[in-house]
């Protein structure tokens, strides 16, 4: 009986439909991993440059932060539903573009990444809508359950998907890896099917800037969703340590590439561990307590790992900070998805995307500054410490997120 309240809540799986829902999006989570590996490979091969393959990541996240919150606004005015397979099909539809591409060659190197970035734009409407779907399928109670379950899912793809991903292009080539993810929508399409005509409850959207604005406004009056998307902009902007790695893998281990692929493994190990074991914080009554004390755990470790001189117990302290990261993370959406009025779901999902994907390329920026200008262990103490002590700002100057309460699941 303890066992099973500390374990991963599987009970959103006994809803059909979310049920198919998840299936969907774990096996497109996969062939979104491998795309990318195929798009990697292929513009190295194509070019040799790093400033290319850095290229890719430009192309994939523009889209989400140029028209993530238009696509949020379209999103609270239309039947989520539909706009969720429109978004499937014109993904789907890039990757056959791509698919033809890889198999018959000759497009110039641009036009591979102008492919990618068309898909970032529709990826950057599908998300939004997707985001919108769980308060509706689940009851109040199974939310955070449901955001962990996604949440394993998509850390399964994190872990599986590239080397899949690398195994299909040296056996098949890139045209097949991303005929593949072309595969991989269909059993989206599958899962996306079974879901209800979804319009969006109350007053919709106003067209255009204007409803952009009145969800701009919406989080500057709303100081729950507001504390908890500065929180997770504090920990990714202040403490995101992926760009140090590599100094640190040659400071700790001599530079060993066998031991450089260990510190993002840690990372997601601890935040495996941490959504198999999800069972001990989607089950509280008080989710912005757990999201803020997960905050707090990813500083302090981030601050542990740069003060740590024995390299295996530094690996252990990012370890820690996955899974106080994972805890955060599902706690977080819970709470803005409980806190949102369903009218206004699709903005605040698509500014929760562009915070999820821009605070960590930016906290990455910030930590390579620092380590440049004085050290890596300074650059990641002082953000560590600056997150912790940010976090606690928040949570200080924000009651609503230590008061909210939900019913706890039975």
């Amino acid at each position: 009986m303890v066992l099973g309240r500390v374990l991963l809540d599987v009970a959103p799986l006994r809803v059909a439909v979310f049920r198919r829902l998840f299936v969907g999006r774990v096996f497109s989570g996969f062939g979104s991993q491998m795309t990318l590996v195929a798009v990697l490979f292929q513009v190295w091969s194509m070019t040799g440059s790093t400033v290319w393959t850095g290229a890719v990541g430009l192309a994939m996240a523009l889209p989400l932060v140029l028209f993530g919150l238009f696509a949020g606004s379209l999103v609270d005015r239309v039947d989520r539903r539909g706009f969720y397979l429109v978004t499937l099909v014109g993904q789907a539809g890039c990757g056959v573009l791509l698919a033809v591409q890889g198999f018959v060659g000759g497009l110039p190197v641009g036009w591979v990444l102008v492919l990618v970035a068309l898909q970032g734009c529709f990826s950057a409407g599908g998300g939004p809508a997707s985001r919108t779907f769980i308060p509706r399928l689940l009851p109040r109670e199974h939310i955070a359950a449901g955001l962990a379950l996604e949440r394993i899912g998509f850390q399964g793809a994190m872990l599986v998907g590239p080397a899949l991903g690398g195994v299909l292009v040296g056996w098949i080539g890139v045209g097949g890896c991303y005929l593949v993810d072309v595969v991989t929508f269909g059993v989206a399409f599958y899962g996306a099917f079974g879901l209800p005509v979804m319009l969006p409850e109350g007053e919709p959207s106003r067209p255009g800037v204007r409803g952009v604005v009145d969800g701009l406004a919406f989080l500057v009056r709303e100081p729950v969703v507001r504390g908890a998307l500065l929180t997770d902009l504090a920990a990714m902007v202040l403490s995101m340590p992926i760009s140090l790695f590599p100094l640190v893998n040659a400071e700790r281990f001599g530079g060993d590439p066998r031991t450089f692929g260990l510190f993002l493994t840690a990372v997601a190990v601890g935040g495996v561990v941490a959504s198999v074991f999800s069972g001990t914080f989607t089950r509280l009554a008080r989710p912005g307590v757990v999201m803020l004390v997960g905050a707090l755990g990813w500083g302090a470790s981030v601050a542990l790992f740069g003060l740590s001189t024995n390299p295996w117990v530094g690996l252990g302290f990012l370890v820690l900070a996955g899974a106080a990261d994972t805890a955060s993370v599902v706690s977080r959406g819970a709470l803005v998805q409980l806190r949102t009025p369903d009218s206004m779901l699709g903005r605040v999902a698509a500014a929760e995307q562009i915070v999820g994907r821009a605070g960590p390329d930016v906290g990455n920026v910030r930590a390579g500054l620092v380590a440049g200008a004085t050290s890596g262990a300074v650059s990641l103490v002082s953000g560590g410490v600056l997150c912790v002590v940010a976090v606690a700002v928040v949570g200080a100057v924000t009651p609503g997120l230590r008061r909210v309460r939900v019913q706890a699941p039975v």
